[in-house]
């Protein structure tokens, strides 16, 4: 499949975004291309150029900081309901030599609820990521698992007092095992140059990468392809609308 005519021309029956000259299928590939796969800006570049489409790496980078934040929202209205135990885990993140921790929840599932970047993990850090994944999900748990945080608990004391939780390093693999994209791209990015990149970048990501990466293991094959089908129908149909810019 190619997106140019034989003249190099581009069709003039392809979605476009306002304001922008490349075609919407172009540019939600780009950011699909980025965020499931490590791959970098200029991979993507040479990817894109043997498709017959020619595009800078720069253009790229837009692309992702311009639409990936509202693709990832439009996914998220069809993410099904989180199951009813959470499991809360946070990793340092060192960004220009600065540690941060990002925080991230997960349901038993292995779906990524909400992450947050913060430069602390005590107890008012705890409290500020426990208030945010409680008002973006409108849900409260059956059960928390944590590691041995203690801020963990006091944050679950203030807010989730009537929800079960259980501390233990060996029950928490799930939210632990979430972290590895999120390393992997790390090393792919080199850097990370700020702290509102990170969370403007990952929250993207955790939601496009989480769309196309069902429980695999879980399904026979027929079954994990019309999960796939579904997640390539409903990207489709979410980023090829006409978004105002």
């Amino acid at each position: 499949m190619r997106w140019l005519g034989q003249a190099g021309e581009i069709p003039s029956d392809l979605t476009k975004y306002p304001g922008y000259r490349f075609p919407a299928e172009v540019i939600h590939h780009a950011v699909w291309l980025y965020h499931l796969f490590s791959l970098s800006l200029r991979d993507i570049e040479l990817i894109l150029a043997g498709r017959g489409m020619v595009v800078s790496h720069e253009s790229i980078r837009r692309w992702y900081l311009r639409f990936g934040a509202d693709f990832a929202a439009k996914l998220r209205k069809h993410r099904p309901r989180p199951g009813d135990a959470w499991h809360l885990d946070e990793v340092f993140l060192k960004i220009n030599g600065d540690l941060q921790y990002l925080w991230r929840a997960v349901d038993q599932n292995g779906i990524v609820l909400d992450i947050l970047v913060q430069d602390r993990r005590n107890a008012t850090a705890s409290r500020r990521f426990f208030k945010r994944l409680l008002a973006g999900l409108k849900y409260k748990p059956r059960r928390l698992i944590t590691d041995g945080l203690r801020s963990c608990g006091a944050a679950h004391r203030d807010l989730l007092p009537k929800v079960g939780h259980r501390t233990s390093r060996y029950l928490n693999n799930r939210a632990e095992n979430s972290h590895r994209p999120t390393r992997r791209r790390e090393r792919q990015m080199q850097r990370i140059k700020s702290p509102e990149q990170a969370q403007r970048f990952l929250s993207a990501h955790s939601m496009i990468y989480g769309h196309f990466r069902p429980r695999r293991h879980l399904m026979t094959a027929d079954q994990y392809r019309r999960v796939r089908d579904k997640a390539f129908r409903i990207w489709r149909q979410e980023t090829c609308v006409q978004a105002s810019v």
